[in-house]
């Protein structure tokens, strides 16, 4: 098999780390009938060792220099579709009615994109597993009125239970990056804690409000919503975003949509 060489404008950095691989192989405890879907394997760090796990797995690889690799890794057991995580529909290749996992060691330039599309278009996941950049998995996982907590944090915590796994060096990565990485654990909520009554509004919400972080929801949300109406939600008008847990945006949001409506 030839020397595959890793190609920037995939992101590409492989995992070889032995010990990384068999913890996060124990953190994910893969069951045989899982539905399990594998973003971005690569030359198969992970898909390899999982295999034998499972009854079958899918993976989602944009280079097709590696597909002839992993299909002579995984045989009948798994299949490989050759497109772009972020514009596959993955009702047309999962099953609906299954839950289905999702794993990977993502690119770092397209995590986010990544993890919005799939909370946004896949609503049967059970569970993700993802390795990224550490950076963003510190802004996913932060609490609030921390230099790390945002539009991102809100967002996904709207959505998924959100967990912090472990740290994973530059060495543990073929070429070594340039940044450090960690293993996130993101659970969709069965029943949100905070249910917004118009989800897009909520979006619309959370990101004006985090557009000049530097200013106040009076300021940031002036043309939204009145500052006497955040008052009377018990939300300080001279508060910054980064200070509002996800239960108060969504009090804003439906606050907002009670009074548009």
């Amino acid at each position: 098999m030839a020397i595959h060489h890793a190609k920037k404008r995939f992101g590409q950095h492989f995992l070889n780390d032995a010990n990384i691989i068999d913890l996060l192989i124990s953190h994910i405890h893969p069951q045989r009938e899982d539905q399990m879907l594998e973003i971005g394997p690569g030359l198969g760090a992970l898909t390899k060792p999982i295999l034998p796990l499972l009854d079958h797995l899918q993976v989602i690889e944009i280079d097709r220099d590696v597909i002839n690799h992993l299909a002579f890794i995984g045989g009948d057991k798994l299949t490989i579709y050759n497109v772009d995580a972020l514009r596959v529909d993955l009702s047309e290749i999962t099953d609906a009615s299954l839950p289905l996992r999702v794993i990977g060691n993502l690119p770092y330039n397209i995590s986010t994109p990544l993890i919005f599309h799939l909370l946004e278009t896949t609503p049967q996941i059970k569970d993700m597993h993802f390795m990224l950049q550490k950076e963003v998995v510190d802004r996913i996982a932060a609490a609030p009125d921390g230099k790390n907590y945002g539009r991102l944090t809100v967002m996904v915590q709207f959505r998924c239970e959100a967990e912090f796994l472990f740290f994973v060096g530059p060495e543990s990565f073929s070429p070594p990056p340039k940044v450090d990485s960690a293993v996130i654990k993101l659970t969709p909520w069965k029943e949100k804690p905070f249910v917004a009554d118009d989800e897009k509004l909520f979006a619309q919400v959370v990101n004006q409000a985090f557009s000049q972080r530097r200013k106040t929801l009076r300021n940031t949300l002036k043309k939204m919503i009145d500052a006497s109406e955040l008052i009377a939600l018990d939300i300080d008008p001279t508060a910054r975003a980064e200070t509002l847990s996800v239960e108060q945006f969504v009090k804003i949001s439906n606050r907002l949509h009670q009074i548009t409506a």
